[in-house]
């Protein structure tokens, strides 16, 4: 959008293909609501007969040659009180996007307007617009979600680390710290990382761990394995599985004298701690220590 698109608009000297390009940017809607909000306040009437009158009767020519208007004053009053509104109109309208948040060791599912579907791990938080959704079907990913978009207008996901782009397909995204993983399940899927554009086919992925783009497997099944409750790993650094571990239990996991950063293939299962730790600990060759919600991993014999 052109940036005087504003102004032009507010005085009404838009071309109508101009206008239709405003109408059509995620900006309009909330600039159309400042303007309604707005439009029912008027400055008080000054009438310059009675004020001339005034002067006269007060003899001007004695009068100090700084005069003060009362009625600049209430309109400088009545600018002030639009200018505020303004500010609280645009801060209202812009947080009226819908969030949907979960905690460590909880889930959630949530419809959207053109009844695409999105189920969120845990630790992991949407954002969308459900007034401009018509226009435009964006959704801001913190964590991880497995989605099932209804055919139509583009659906774009934004991240820290890069979008997904699809018309109607199911797909996983998960954006955390220094981890972005995209997997199509069904249709066909464009990322862009770092301004790089890449499509994923059903069945393939795309991996990046602290900013490397990383070779993947065939994803098995039809769902990310999390949605079975179990998190599977293939050639991941540990860290990144004991953290997962964190979210899905709600514990917090420490390790001593271990290498997070040895690549672990494997899964556990998000119902049971007991034999999640053991299918950690086995396979990376680990002992682990539970004490209240804190588990300790160690190597060897470390704590004896």
């Amino acid at each position: 959008m052109q940036e005087n698109y504003l102004a032009k608009w507010l005085s009404d000297e838009l071309s109508e293909e101009e206008l239709q390009d405003f109408q059509n940017s995620e900006e309009y809607a909330s600039y159309q609501k400042l303007k309604e909000a707005t439009s029912s306040l008027r400055a008080p009437d000054f009438d310059s007969e009675k004020a001339l009158q005034r002067l006269k009767d007060e003899h001007i020519e004695n009068a100090p040659k700084v005069i003060s208007l009362n009625p600049f004053k209430k309109f400088l009053r009545v600018a002030a009180v639009i200018a505020i509104l303004l500010a609280g109109s645009y801060f209202y309208v812009n947080t009226l996007n819908e969030k949907v948040t979960t905690e460590f060791a909880e889930r959630s599912e949530v419809v959207l307007p053109d009844n695409s579907e999105i189920f969120l791990n845990a630790d992991s938080q949407i954002s969308y617009s459900k007034k401009n959704w018509d226009n435009k079907r964006n959704v801001d990913l913190d964590g991880e979600a497995f989605f099932k978009v209804a055919k139509g207008k583009k659906f774009t996901v934004w991240t820290d680390h890069g979008t997904v782009a699809v018309l109607g397909t199911q797909f996983n995204v998960e954006n955390r710290k220094g981890f972005f993983e995209v997997t199509c399940y069904e249709g066909l899927v464009s990322v862009t990382h770092n301004n790089k554009e890449s499509k994923l086919p059903a069945g393939t992925s795309f991996l990046v761990i602290n900013g490397k783009i990383v070779s993947t497997g065939t994803p098995d099944g039809s769902l990310p394995s999390w949605m079975n409750n179990e998190s599977s790993f293939e050639s991941i650094p540990l860290k990144y599985v004991f953290a997962e571990l964190e979210r899905q239990f709600n514990v917090k996991v420490s390790s001593e004298n271990i290498d997070t950063n040895l690549l672990f293939t494997g899964s556990f299962n998000n119902t049971d701690l007991n034999m999640a730790l053991k299918s950690i600990s086995t396979p990376s060759q680990t002992h682990y220590k539970i004490d209240g919600d804190n588990v300790l991993f160690y190597a060897g014999n470390t704590l004896q």
